[in-house]
């Protein structure tokens, strides 16, 4: 007989894990797909269980809420996956650190802009259109607003590392001109809806960043 006592093993099935996560990705791909072609409202956690073959309680477990699931969504289209990576410290985003000049900082950033626009131009316009219903969702897009800004000014203190920037301008305003142009909604309207392509779209935001950041005389100047 085993002692009372005796504290109990942790049981861990790394298959049991692996099972476990491809749910989640089944059911947070199907959330994705329903939340942009029906919307977050229209859409019901009845609706993700079946285009992801489980059950309804399983959509439940797995994330707990309809609010968490957005998110989780969200978080996967910034990302691009599920792995807990911040987004600075994907590869992706390391030409942003190894450039050496700040033009050349704003043109990685801006090919970053085009990587994750691409993903998340859709969702972000699905989570604005749920934030008016939604408590929840309203502090959702607070935060993914704040932590825009943040990126942009993450971005700018690079740059300044590397070399001047404008200085006619208040600092705030340098990088509330960068957080406004990597705003997905300019991207949707850019490219999804007026079609461009990514790359007149990239093309046209390096200029827009130089325009905004660099000063005058080295923007003009081919900076």
């Amino acid at each position: 007989m085993s002692d009372v006592n005796t504290p109990r093993r942790n049981y861990h099935s790394p298959v049991r894990a692996e099972a476990a996560r491809r749910t989640r990705r089944a059911i947070a791909a199907a959330a994705a797909e329903l939340f942009v072609d029906k919307g977050y409202t229209a859409t019901s956690l009845r609706d993700v269980a079946e285009i992801a073959g489980v059950a309804r309680p399983t959509v439940t477990a797995a994330f707990g809420s309809k609010p968490a699931l957005l998110r989780q969504v969200l978080d996967e289209a910034l990302a691009g996956d599920d792995e807990p990576v911040p987004v600075a410290q994907r590869p992706w985003f390391t030409p942003v650190w190894e450039a050496t000049d700040p033009a050349g900082v704003l043109d990685a950033y801006a090919g970053v802009c085009v990587v994750m626009n691409e993903r998340v131009a859709r969702v972000f316009e699905t989570v604005h259109q749920a934030a008016g219903g939604s408590r929840e969702i309203a502090e959702l897009w607070s935060t993914v607003t704040r932590n825009r800004r943040f990126g942009a000014e993450m971005v700018i203190r690079q740059a300044a590392l590397t070399g001047p920037l404008r200085d006619d301008i208040p600092h705030d305003h340098i990088v509330d001109s960068l957080w406004t142009l990597n705003d997905p909604s300019t991207y949707t309207a850019l490219v999804l809806d007026r079609a461009w392509t990514n790359q007149e779209y990239e093309t046209w935001l390096c200029r827009q960043m130089h325009a905004a950041v660099l000063p005058h005389d080295v923007h003009q100047h081919g900076g």
